[in-house]
C-alpha cells in the first residue's frame, strides 16, 4: 500500500475556540499517539489529509507524518467530521511500526450470486460491512471479498468462512455472521408452492400405482 506524506505543525492552542479559528484558516487539530510515546498535538492543512485520504484505502490510508522534520508512519485511528457539512472537525492519528500487525477495520465486499436464495425469492441480508483484521501495514488490504455462492435460504456465512489475503487474519469472533440469506413473503409462498407441487406428484405416482394394481387384478380375474 503507498504511503502519503502529509506535514504536520505542533504548537497549537488547545480548546474550541483556538480549534476553530485553526480551521478558518483551512488547518485541522489533530493528535498523535501510539507506541509508547507521549500524545502530541498538531494540526495538518485540509487539503493535505483530503487528498491523503481521497485513495482507495481511505481512512486505511498510510500516512507518513512530517512533524518538524522527523517522520512517523501512522494511520487514521478516528476521525470527526461536522453532522451537517461533513467537514472534517478533528483527527486522531496512531502512530505503527511497518514491522508490527495492526489492527484496521476493512470493507467487507460480498461477491457472487446466491442462487439458492435468488430462486426460491429470497434475498441476501449483509449484516457486517466492515472486518476487523490483523496484518501488517504493507500487508494491509484495500477490501476484503466474502462468496456468497453458496449460501441459502434460512442459512448464514461466518467470518471464518472468508478467505483471507497472505498476511491477514480476522481481529474478531471467527462466528460471527456476516451474511444471511433471509426468507420474505414471496419465498414462503414459493416454498409452500413447491411442496405443493412435490406433495401433488407424490399423489399421482401413489393413484398410478393403485391403477396398476387394479389393471394386474383384473388382468388375473379374467385368465
Amino acid at each position: 500500500m503507498a504511503r502519503n506524506l502529509v506535514k504536520a505543525e505542533t504548537g497549537r492552542e488547545r480548546g474550541t475556540r483556538p480549534s476553530r479559528r485553526l480551521r478558518r484558516t483551512g488547518r485541522v487539530p489533530a493528535v498523535v499517539y501510539g507506541m509508547g510515546s507521549e500524545p502530541l498535538t498538531v494540526s495538518v492543512d485540509t487539503g493535505d489529509l483530503r487528498a491523503a485520504l481521497n485513495t482507495d484505502a481511505g481512512l486505511n490510508a498510510l500516512i507518513t507524518l512530517d512533524v518538524d522534520g522527523g517522520k512517523q508512519l501512522s494511520i487514521v485511528k478516528d476521525l470527526q467530521r461536522h453532522p451537517v457539512r461533513r467537514d472534517v472537525l478533528h483527527v486522531d492519528f496512531l502512530r505503527i511500526d511497518p514491522d508490527q500487525e495492526v489492527e484496521v477495520d476493512i470493507p467487507l465486499v460480498l461477491m457472487g450470486e446466491a442462487k439458492k436464495v435468488t430462486q426460491a425469492s429470497g434475498m441476501v441480508d449483509q449484516v457486517m460491512h466492515h472486518l476487523p483484521v490483523l496484518a501488517k501495514p504493507a500487508d494491509i488490504p484495500v477490501e476484503v471479498t466474502a462468496d456468497v455462492s453458496d449460501l441459502e435460504v434460512g442459512s448464514s456465512l461466518r467470518v471464518s468462512d472468508i478467505e483471507l489475503p497472505s498476511g491477514v487474519t480476522a481481529a474478531g469472533d471467527p462466528d460471527a455472521t456476516f451474511a444471511v440469506g433471509l426468507i420474505t413473503r414471496s419465498t414462503k409462498e414459493y416454498l409452500r408452492q413447491q411442496k405443493a407441487e412435490e406433495e401433488a406428484a407424490e399423489a399421482l405416482i401413489i393413484m398410478g400405482e393403485a391403477a396398476d394394481e387394479e389393471e394386474a387384478a383384473a388382468a388375473e380375474d379374467e385368465s
